[in-house]
């Protein structure tokens, strides 16, 4: 089954959330953009082959939940900075690790 789309999708998203280095209304927004669009095209992965990507839309999701709650939660600038930081590598390391499952199964 071809994931060409999904992956294209993924692979151009993570070359733009990739550059976001300083937290700021804006780079959060985002990067939440590009979780909840992560989210979508793993929904789809997931309804086309569950056996390849259940465990990546159970577990990869509630992450980047986690990460996500980190930053809004932040008491100070500090915290919300090294916890944006976390969540922009945790979407793109969930994102390389979904592409890389969509090539090994062409």
């Amino acid at each position: 089954m071809g994931y060409a789309k999904e992956r294209g999708k993924l692979e151009k998203l993570s070359g733009k959330i990739n550059g976001l280095d300083v937290y700021n209304e804006k780079n959060f927004a985002i990067l939440v953009d590009g979780h909840e669009k992560y989210s979508h095209t793993i929904r789809i992965l997931k309804n086309k082959e569950p056996e390849l990507f259940m465990d990546l839309y159970t577990n990869e999701l509630q992450e980047l939940k986690g990460v996500r709650n980190a930053v809004k939660e932040s008491e100070t600038d500090e915290a919300r900075q090294a916890n944006f930081i976390q969540y922009k590598d945790t979407i793109v390391r969930v994102m390389d690790k979904t592409i890389e499952v969509t090539k090994q199964t062409n």
